[in-house]
Protein backbone atom coordinates (compact mmCIF):
# COMPACT_ATOMS: atom_id res chain seq x y z
CA UNK A 1 0.00 0.00 0.00
CA UNK A 2 1.39 3.42 -0.92
CA UNK A 3 2.84 5.47 1.94
CA UNK A 4 0.24 8.26 1.54
CA UNK A 5 -2.72 5.88 1.86
CA UNK A 6 -1.24 4.27 4.99
CA UNK A 7 -0.89 7.69 6.61
CA UNK A 8 -4.53 8.58 5.85
CA UNK A 9 -5.70 5.22 7.24
CA UNK A 10 -3.79 5.70 10.50
CA UNK A 11 -5.25 9.20 10.85
CA UNK A 12 -8.82 7.86 10.40
CA UNK A 13 -8.18 5.13 13.04
CA UNK A 14 -6.88 7.70 15.55
CA UNK A 15 -9.91 9.97 15.02
CA UNK A 16 -12.26 7.00 15.50
CA UNK A 17 -10.48 5.94 18.69
CA UNK A 18 -10.62 9.51 20.06
CA UNK A 19 -14.39 9.70 19.39
CA UNK A 20 -14.89 6.33 21.12
CA UNK A 21 -12.92 7.38 24.22
CA UNK A 22 -14.82 10.67 24.39
CA UNK A 23 -18.15 8.81 24.29
CA UNK A 24 -17.04 6.44 27.06
CA UNK A 25 -15.94 9.39 29.20
CA UNK A 26 -19.27 11.15 28.65
CA UNK A 27 -21.18 8.00 29.58
CA UNK A 28 -19.13 7.62 32.77
CA UNK A 29 -19.73 11.24 33.83
CA UNK A 30 -23.51 11.12 33.35
CA UNK A 31 -24.34 9.36 36.69
CA UNK A 32 -22.04 11.76 38.56
CA UNK A 33 -23.80 14.74 37.06
CA UNK A 34 -27.18 13.31 38.03
CA UNK A 35 -25.97 12.69 41.60
CA UNK A 36 -24.65 16.27 41.90
CA UNK A 37 -27.95 17.60 40.56
CA UNK A 38 -29.83 15.53 43.15
CA UNK A 39 -27.70 16.80 46.07
CA UNK A 40 -28.06 20.44 44.99
CA UNK A 41 -31.84 20.29 44.46
CA UNK A 42 -33.89 22.30 46.99
CA UNK A 43 -35.61 20.54 49.91
CA UNK A 44 -39.35 21.15 50.46
CA UNK A 45 -40.16 23.34 53.52
CA UNK A 46 -41.76 22.06 56.73
CA UNK A 47 -45.26 20.78 55.97
CA UNK A 48 -44.59 19.94 52.35
CA UNK A 49 -44.73 16.46 50.82
CA UNK A 50 -41.70 14.28 51.54
CA UNK A 51 -40.01 12.09 48.96
CA UNK A 52 -38.82 8.58 49.68
CA UNK A 53 -35.19 9.75 49.70
CA UNK A 54 -35.96 12.41 52.33
CA UNK A 55 -37.25 9.79 54.71
CA UNK A 56 -33.83 8.09 54.74
CA UNK A 57 -30.98 9.40 56.94
CA UNK A 58 -28.42 11.40 54.97
CA UNK A 59 -25.18 13.17 55.80
CA UNK A 60 -25.35 15.60 52.88
CA UNK A 61 -25.24 19.32 53.63
CA UNK A 62 -28.67 19.77 52.09
CA UNK A 63 -30.23 17.21 54.43
CA UNK A 64 -28.49 18.68 57.48
CA UNK A 65 -29.73 22.16 56.58
CA UNK A 66 -33.25 20.87 56.06
CA UNK A 67 -33.15 19.07 59.41
CA UNK A 68 -31.99 22.24 61.18
CA UNK A 69 -34.75 24.30 59.53
CA UNK A 70 -37.31 21.68 60.48
CA UNK A 71 -36.22 21.65 64.13
CA UNK A 72 -36.22 25.44 64.22
CA UNK A 73 -39.79 25.51 62.91
CA UNK A 74 -40.81 22.87 65.46
CA UNK A 75 -39.26 24.92 68.27
CA UNK A 76 -41.06 28.05 67.14
CA UNK A 77 -44.39 26.24 67.06
CA UNK A 78 -43.63 24.65 70.44
CA UNK A 79 -43.10 28.10 72.01
CA UNK A 80 -46.43 29.27 70.58
CA UNK A 81 -48.08 26.11 71.90
CA UNK A 82 -46.70 26.74 75.41
CA UNK A 83 -48.27 30.21 75.37
CA UNK A 84 -51.56 28.73 74.11
CA UNK A 85 -51.60 26.06 76.85
CA UNK A 86 -50.93 28.63 79.58
CA UNK A 87 -53.68 30.88 78.27
CA UNK A 88 -56.14 27.98 78.16
CA UNK A 89 -55.22 26.98 81.70
CA UNK A 90 -55.51 30.51 83.08
CA UNK A 91 -58.93 30.93 81.42
CA UNK A 92 -60.02 27.55 82.83
CA UNK A 93 -60.88 26.32 79.34
CA UNK A 94 -60.49 22.69 78.16
CA UNK A 95 -57.33 21.81 76.27
CA UNK A 96 -58.00 19.71 73.17
CA UNK A 97 -56.03 18.52 70.18
CA UNK A 98 -58.61 20.17 67.94
CA UNK A 99 -57.94 23.53 69.54
CA UNK A 100 -54.18 23.13 69.31
CA UNK A 101 -54.38 22.20 65.63
CA UNK A 102 -56.72 25.09 64.84
CA UNK A 103 -55.02 27.89 66.73
CA UNK A 104 -51.33 26.90 66.76
CA UNK A 105 -50.26 23.95 64.60
CA UNK A 106 -52.16 24.89 61.45
CA UNK A 107 -50.85 23.30 58.27
CA UNK A 108 -48.06 21.50 60.15
CA UNK A 109 -50.44 18.94 61.63
CA UNK A 110 -48.27 16.01 60.53
CA UNK A 111 -45.73 17.29 63.07
CA UNK A 112 -48.29 17.57 65.89
CA UNK A 113 -46.77 14.87 68.11
CA UNK A 114 -43.26 16.28 67.72
CA UNK A 115 -44.38 19.84 68.48
CA UNK A 116 -46.47 18.73 71.47
CA UNK A 117 -43.54 16.73 72.86
CA UNK A 118 -41.22 19.73 72.54
CA UNK A 119 -43.81 22.03 74.15
CA UNK A 120 -44.20 19.56 77.00
CA UNK A 121 -40.42 19.56 77.52
CA UNK A 122 -40.42 23.37 77.65
CA UNK A 123 -43.31 23.34 80.15
CA UNK A 124 -41.40 20.88 82.32
CA UNK A 125 -38.19 22.88 82.29
CA UNK A 126 -39.88 26.25 82.76
CA UNK A 127 -42.68 25.41 85.19
CA UNK A 128 -42.23 21.83 86.38
CA UNK A 129 -45.41 20.95 84.49
CA UNK A 130 -46.20 18.15 82.07
CA UNK A 131 -48.93 17.90 79.44
CA UNK A 132 -50.93 14.70 79.79
CA UNK A 133 -53.67 13.23 77.59
CA UNK A 134 -56.61 12.13 79.76
CA UNK A 135 -59.17 11.27 77.06
CA UNK A 136 -57.65 9.42 74.07
CA UNK A 137 -61.04 9.34 72.31
CA UNK A 138 -61.72 13.08 72.33
CA UNK A 139 -58.00 13.93 72.65
CA UNK A 140 -58.36 16.08 75.77
CA UNK A 141 -55.31 17.13 77.77
CA UNK A 142 -54.58 18.46 81.26
CA UNK A 143 -51.55 20.05 82.91
CA UNK A 144 -49.98 17.94 85.66
CA UNK A 145 -47.33 18.81 88.22
CA UNK A 146 -43.91 17.16 88.09
CA UNK A 147 -43.43 18.06 91.76
CA UNK A 148 -46.30 15.99 93.15
CA UNK A 149 -46.15 12.21 93.36
CA UNK A 150 -49.83 11.39 93.89
CA UNK A 151 -52.07 9.25 91.71
CA UNK A 152 -53.86 12.39 90.50
CA UNK A 153 -51.32 15.18 90.20
CA UNK A 154 -53.22 17.42 87.79
CA UNK A 155 -53.26 21.13 88.53
CA UNK A 156 -56.52 22.35 90.04
CA UNK A 157 -56.53 26.11 89.78
CA UNK A 158 -53.24 26.89 91.53
CA UNK A 159 -51.09 29.64 90.09
CA UNK A 160 -48.39 28.58 87.66
CA UNK A 161 -45.10 30.16 88.69
CA UNK A 162 -42.63 30.52 85.79
CA UNK A 163 -39.62 30.26 88.11
CA UNK A 164 -40.63 26.93 89.71
CA UNK A 165 -39.22 24.66 87.03
CA UNK A 166 -36.13 26.81 86.57
CA UNK A 167 -35.46 26.82 90.31
CA UNK A 168 -35.84 23.06 90.56
CA UNK A 169 -33.46 22.62 87.63
CA UNK A 170 -30.83 24.81 89.31
CA UNK A 171 -31.29 22.98 92.63
CA UNK A 172 -30.81 19.70 90.74
CA UNK A 173 -27.53 20.91 89.25
CA UNK A 174 -26.30 22.08 92.67
CA UNK A 175 -27.26 18.73 94.22
CA UNK A 176 -25.57 16.74 91.45
CA UNK A 177 -22.39 18.84 91.68
CA UNK A 178 -21.86 18.02 95.36
CA UNK A 179 -24.13 20.70 96.88
CA UNK A 180 -22.36 23.62 95.21
CA UNK A 181 -22.21 24.49 91.52
CA UNK A 182 -20.11 27.11 89.77
CA UNK A 183 -21.81 29.79 87.73
CA UNK A 184 -20.32 28.14 84.64
CA UNK A 185 -21.98 24.82 85.58
CA UNK A 186 -25.37 26.52 85.91
CA UNK A 187 -25.18 28.41 82.64
CA UNK A 188 -23.97 25.33 80.78
CA UNK A 189 -27.24 23.60 81.69
CA UNK A 190 -29.41 26.68 81.14
CA UNK A 191 -27.86 27.26 77.70
CA UNK A 192 -28.99 23.79 76.67
CA UNK A 193 -32.51 24.87 77.70
CA UNK A 194 -32.23 27.95 75.47
CA UNK A 195 -31.68 30.34 78.42
CA UNK A 196 -28.73 32.73 78.11
CA UNK A 197 -27.28 35.45 80.34
CA UNK A 198 -28.10 38.90 79.02
CA UNK A 199 -30.67 37.59 76.53
CA UNK A 200 -34.33 38.14 77.38
CA UNK A 201 -36.27 34.87 77.60
CA UNK A 202 -39.89 34.65 76.48
CA UNK A 203 -40.89 33.10 79.83
CA UNK A 204 -38.24 34.11 82.38
CA UNK A 205 -37.40 37.61 81.20
CA UNK A 206 -33.81 38.50 82.14
CA UNK A 207 -32.52 35.16 83.49
CA UNK A 208 -29.27 36.46 85.04
CA UNK A 209 -31.20 38.90 87.23
CA UNK A 210 -33.68 36.15 88.13
CA UNK A 211 -31.10 33.66 89.39
CA UNK A 212 -28.43 35.99 90.83
CA UNK A 213 -30.76 38.54 92.47
CA UNK A 214 -34.46 37.61 92.65
CA UNK A 215 -34.09 33.99 93.79
CA UNK A 216 -31.21 35.00 96.07
CA UNK A 217 -33.28 37.75 97.73
CA UNK A 218 -36.14 35.28 98.20
CA UNK A 219 -33.77 32.92 100.00
CA UNK A 220 -33.95 30.04 97.52
CA UNK A 221 -30.37 30.40 96.27
CA UNK A 222 -27.07 31.51 97.73
CA UNK A 223 -24.72 33.24 95.30
CA UNK A 224 -21.18 33.82 96.51
CA UNK A 225 -17.60 34.15 95.33
CA UNK A 226 -15.60 30.95 95.17
CA UNK A 227 -13.04 31.11 98.01
CA UNK A 228 -9.53 32.17 96.94
CA UNK A 229 -10.54 32.51 93.28
CA UNK A 230 -8.47 35.01 91.28
CA UNK A 231 -9.88 36.30 89.02
CA UNK A 232 -13.14 36.09 91.00
CA UNK A 233 -15.47 33.21 90.15
CA UNK A 234 -18.90 32.59 91.64
CA UNK A 235 -20.92 29.60 92.74
CA UNK A 236 -24.48 28.71 93.72
CA UNK A 237 -25.70 26.83 96.79
CA UNK A 238 -29.14 26.03 98.17
CA UNK A 239 -30.48 29.02 100.07
CA UNK A 240 -32.03 28.72 103.56
CA UNK A 241 -35.56 28.82 102.20
CA UNK A 242 -34.84 26.01 99.74
CA UNK A 243 -33.32 23.93 102.54
CA UNK A 244 -36.42 24.49 104.67
CA UNK A 245 -39.09 24.02 101.99
CA UNK A 246 -37.56 21.64 99.42
CA UNK A 247 -35.95 18.31 100.28
CA UNK A 248 -33.29 16.54 98.25
CA UNK A 249 -35.64 13.62 97.63
CA UNK A 250 -38.16 16.04 96.15
CA UNK A 251 -35.53 17.47 93.81
CA UNK A 252 -34.42 13.95 92.86
CA UNK A 253 -38.01 12.96 92.12
CA UNK A 254 -38.24 16.00 89.83
CA UNK A 255 -35.02 14.95 88.09
CA UNK A 256 -36.29 11.38 87.71
CA UNK A 257 -39.57 12.56 86.18
CA UNK A 258 -37.69 14.73 83.71
CA UNK A 259 -35.81 11.61 82.60
CA UNK A 260 -38.91 9.38 82.75
CA UNK A 261 -37.40 7.10 85.38
CA UNK A 262 -37.33 6.59 89.17
CA UNK A 263 -35.11 8.22 91.82
CA UNK A 264 -33.24 4.98 92.51
CA UNK A 265 -31.90 5.16 88.95
CA UNK A 266 -29.41 7.68 90.42
CA UNK A 267 -28.01 5.47 93.21
CA UNK A 268 -25.45 7.86 94.75
CA UNK A 269 -27.86 10.80 94.74
CA UNK A 270 -30.63 8.53 96.00
CA UNK A 271 -28.55 7.41 99.01
CA UNK A 272 -27.72 11.02 99.88
CA UNK A 273 -31.39 12.02 99.51
CA UNK A 274 -32.45 9.21 101.88
CA UNK A 275 -29.85 10.31 104.45
CA UNK A 276 -31.20 13.84 104.14
CA UNK A 277 -34.73 12.55 104.77
CA UNK A 278 -33.54 10.71 107.90
CA UNK A 279 -31.85 13.84 109.21
CA UNK A 280 -34.98 15.86 108.55
CA UNK A 281 -37.11 13.28 110.36
CA UNK A 282 -34.77 13.36 113.38
CA UNK A 283 -34.86 17.15 113.41
CA UNK A 284 -38.66 17.14 113.29
CA UNK A 285 -38.78 14.58 116.08
CA UNK A 286 -36.44 16.63 118.27
CA UNK A 287 -38.50 19.74 117.61
CA UNK A 288 -41.71 17.95 118.55
CA UNK A 289 -40.05 16.65 121.72
CA UNK A 290 -38.99 20.17 122.72
CA UNK A 291 -42.48 21.49 122.06
CA UNK A 292 -43.98 18.67 124.12
CA UNK A 293 -41.58 19.33 126.99
CA UNK A 294 -42.33 23.06 127.02
CA UNK A 295 -46.07 22.38 126.89
CA UNK A 296 -45.80 19.90 129.76
CA UNK A 297 -43.89 22.40 131.92
CA UNK A 298 -46.45 25.13 131.29
CA UNK A 299 -49.30 22.72 131.95
CA UNK A 300 -47.76 21.65 135.28
CA UNK A 301 -47.18 25.25 136.32
CA UNK A 302 -50.77 26.16 135.54
CA UNK A 303 -51.97 23.11 137.48
CA UNK A 304 -49.92 24.04 140.59
CA UNK A 305 -51.03 27.65 140.33
CA UNK A 306 -54.65 26.64 140.35
CA UNK A 307 -54.33 24.60 143.56
CA UNK A 308 -52.27 27.30 145.31
CA UNK A 309 -55.33 29.55 145.40
CA UNK A 310 -57.50 26.94 147.11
Amino acid sequence: MPRGQKSKRRAREKRSQARSEAQHLQDAQAPVAKEEESLSSPTPPLGGAKSQDEEKPSTSQASLSADFSCRTAVDQKAILLVQFLLRKYNMREPITKKGMLKHVIGKHKEHFNEILKRASELMGLAFGIDVKEVDPTRHCYVLVSKFQCTSDDRLRGEEIMPKNGLLMTILCVIFMKGNSATEEDIWEVLNVMGIYAGKKHFIHGEPKKLITKDLVQEGYLEYRQVPNSDPPRYEFLWGPRAQAEISKIKVLEFLAKMHDTVPSAFPLLYEEALRDEEERARARGAAMLRIGTVASVHSGADFRGTFSHL
